[in-house]
This record gives structure tokens, sequence and C-alpha cells, in this order.
């Protein structure tokens, strides 16, 4: 895992300003950054975390996704992308590990994360919690079990892929 402080140290200064007198947290677009196709990059308070990712973005693959792995190392994952962002729901029909999954929006941000779900359960797991005004996502990030928490991975923080288009990320890629 790599993490980059000068990256959060920019982005820290971009939302301080954005909140200067406020007293509120406003969500600022991160400079863009290096991206790479099998890496996704994610912002945290604690800096960026690198992860090596398998890309799932044709229906087949997104239909086989990590189904019969036996492990998942920290530090690696799925992502699954969509052709344009969508209602989703997964479930873990003949998946072996638990999975932390980090739905995210067309713009790259984390909407909302299933922590640890259950190997080999067939129970629907909605890309969106009831309420969600803006319930469609463009992407799926699969991290083993545990992963989300231990990066301290949470709602409205920003990932960095060039799948993401660049006039609508909130973390372009350069």
């Amino acid at each position: 895992m790599w993490r980059n402080n000068t990256v959060a140290s920019v982005f820290l200064v971009f939302a301080l300003a954005g909140q200067a007198g406020t007293g509120t947290a406003v969500a600022q677009p991160m400079p863009a950054v290096q991206c790479h196709d099998r890496r996704v990059l994610l912002e945290t308070p604690s800096g960026v975390v690198d992860i090596m990712v398998e890309v799932a973005d044709t229906a087949e693959r997104r239909a086989t996704g990590l189904m019969h792995r036996q492990d998942l190392p920290k530090g690696q994952g799925m992502l699954f992308i969509y052709e344009t962002p969508q209602k989703v729901s997964f479930w873990m029909r003949n998946t072996l590990i638990p999975l932390d999954m980090v739905f995210l929006d067309e713009s790259g941000l984390i909407r909302h994360i299933h922590r640890n779900a259950q190997p080999l359960d067939e129970t629907p797991i909605p890309g969106a919690l009831p309420g969600d005004p803006e319930p469609n996502r463009l992407m799926v990030l699969e991290i083993a079990g545990g992963e989300a928490a231990r990066l301290g991975l949470k709602p409205g923080q920003m990932m960095a892929h060039p799948a993401l288009d660049d006039a609508r990320a909130a973390w372009p890629c350069s």
C-alpha cells in the first residue's frame, strides 16, 4: 500500500480553504493525479491509499467477479465498472471470502460501503441506502472483509481511476 502525504496535504489545504469561517466541511476537487487502470487511489484522513485491482468491465467478468477465490490479499481488490451509472445490487453466490463492497458514483465519490458481506450468502446487497436521492453507481470496489475499516474508508471520500470521466471526476487523472 502506498501513501502520499504530499497529495493528502494538498487535499487538506483545498478542503480547509473551502470551509474557512463556516465550520462546515466542503468537498473540494482534488488536484489531478497520475492514474493507472490496474490501480485505484482513495483519499483518506491519514493519506492516499493505493489498491491494485483486477478490472471487471464486461458483463461476463462482472458476473464472475471474485467467485471461487480462496483469499484476497490486503492492498488488492476488484473494480467493477459499468458503461453508465445505474442501480446495482450484488450477492455472494459462490464467493468464499468475506468482502467489503465500496459503491461509487460517476464522480468517483464513495456513496455507500457494505462491510463484511458473508460468503455464499445470496441475499441482495444494494448499492445505495434507502432514501438515497442519487442511487445510481458507476463503480464498485470489492476488497477483503474488514479492509474498508482498516483503511479508514467512508462515504464522501474520493477515488481516482482513469475510467472516470475527467470532466465529472471529483479527483481527476492527469
